[in-house]
């Protein structure tokens, strides 16, 4: 870093800290190219090399590169010198909610807001079988917009993460927010402990205090495990009722997401001049004003996508990184499932537009947004894991060349690659060229061929 004047790897311009933790900084960035503010955490290597973090930061890293949604807070990248470590961050303006829940509790129409886009993320995270445990105020930042930003992945757990018995194991996470079976120690579903977290956040939301507190650590934990607390009288009967739901100490009865989502507190609309909260933003007029008030924002608009209308053009290093040689992709497909499909096409971009149109009129998929190159498309039906939703983004390779890539951004993966399989590739064969799947195989069975028909001689 240069001390003089505060350049980052010759990229960003270092300001002002913003916070500090056992083994890391916060400092607020600019970049030097776009001008964008940034937050930048710096991690000692040495010191959570020293206590055995490691891991804990790799998993972070792998986790917020995983997880793309408008109310989760955005890695941009990764840097690293000998001693230290750089996560550029999206920068949250607005501090953390919990500052903002110290002045005072909030009405339940604001409440619901901010419960919406929690909602929001966690489903998406809990979608690509990523779960949170350690949900708090205090995790949940605020843009410059008033929006709410999921951050702190650091004890984040993947599927992959559990045991033969399908539970997690590892006990983490903040007492007075962490379930009861977390707490007992024998296993747990890491989806369910989520919506728990969720469940006294909302209580603190309206409330202004915990719904489990004691001085008494022990007596606390007694409170959480059978889940006694009491509702001020301001309730309404309807946040009572979800919040007995979410907060059953039982994980095979609680609450499941999308029940939580057809629960009546939930549907019910906000109120549009709702204190201190934002709703005419950048976000919403991206939407177009297609997201109702009883949906969580779902779209997002970045800076680079506000201006022209024409698409975007891909660069040499863009192009040779979507090749198959250097798709990484792969890595996470043999686990997951494909979320991702590309294909080359000779058409236009409007033919190949109105095709994808057509198909979703067919298929009854809604068609959300459709703005520099992105036409995003939602299932009408709520799947196995919430809505299907993918986005088709077409990118002009040259003036007659397109790129066209599918890539699924909510919903069950069988369920998309079914629908591409049984649907979207019979219903495209006139626009495409070729599909980069089916370029891939016939490469592997080139090399298999290759392989039998020169072996190797046997050893000596």
């Amino acid at each position: 870093m240069d001390e003089r004047r505060n350049i980052l790897m010759g990229r960003y311009e270092i300001g002002r800290q913003l916070g500090q933790g056992n083994f890391a900084k916060v400092y607020y960035a600019r970049n030097l190219t776009s001008g964008q503010g940034v937050a930048i955490k710096i991690i000692d290597k040495d010191k959570v090399t020293r206590v055995g973090l490691i891991v804990q930061i790799k998993r972070e890293i792998s986790i917020m590169r995983l997880v793309k949604h408008p109310n989760v807070l955005q890695l941009f990248e990764v840097m690293a010198s000998k001693s230290k470590i750089y996560f550029v961050l999206e920068y949250a303006k607005g501090g953390e909610l919990f500052n903002k829940i110290s002045k005072g509790k909030f009405s339940e129409d604001v409440a619901r807001r901010y419960f919406h886009q929690l909602i929001s993320a966690v489903d998406y995270c809990h979608s690509r079988d990523v779960y949170h445990r350690d949900l708090k105020p205090e995790n949940l930042l605020l843009d410059d917009n008033d929006n709410l930003k999921v951050s702190d992945f650091g004890l984040s757990a993947l599927a992959e993460s559990k045991r033969h018995d399908g539970l997690l194991h590892t006990t983490c996470g903040t007492p007075a927010y962490v379930a009861p079976e977390v707490l007992s120690r024998r296993g747990y579903d890491g989806s369910k402990a989520d919506i728990w977290s969720c469940g006294v956040i909302l209580f603190v939301l309206v409330a202004g205090y915990l719904p489990f507190h004691d001085p008494n650590l022990i007596e606390m934990y007694r409170k959480i495990s059978k889940a006694e607390y009491r509702c001020p009288r301001s309730f309404s009967v309807e946040l009572k009722d979800l919040l007995f739901r979410m907060l059953d100490p039982d994980p095979r009865t609680r609450i499941s997401i999308s029940r939580i989502k057809r629960s009546t507190w939930y549907r019910k609309p906000f109120e549009l001049n709702a204190p201190n909260v934002k709703h005419d933003t950048a976000r919403d007029k991206a939407c177009k004003g297609e997201t109702s008030t009883s949906n969580p924002i779902e779209c997002s608009s970045s800076e680079g996508n506000q201006g022209s209308s024409s698409l975007p053009n891909l660069n040499a290093f863009d192009i040779i990184s979507l090749s198959t040689g250097f798709d990484l992709s792969n890595l996470f497909e043999e686990r997951h499932g494909r979320k991702k499909d590309r294909f080359t096409s000779r058409q236009p971009a409007g033919a190949v537009f109105d095709k994808l149109k057509e198909l979703a009129e067919r298929l009854k998929l809604k068609i959300k947004k459709k703005e520099n190159g992105v036409l995003k498309l939602a299932a009408p039906k709520e799947g196995i894991k919430g809505f299907l939703e993918l986005d088709a983004e077409i990118f002009e390779l040259a003036p007659s060349f397109l790129l066209v890539e599918l890539n699924k951004t909510n919903g069950d993966t069988i369920e998309y690659r079914k629908l591409v399989k049984d649907e979207i590739r019979p219903a495209l064969k006139d626009m495409v060229w070729v599909w980069q799947s089916d370029r891939h195989q016939q490469r592997e069975q080139n090399m298999q061929g290759e392989q039998q028909q020169s072996p190797l001689p046997p050893q000596q």
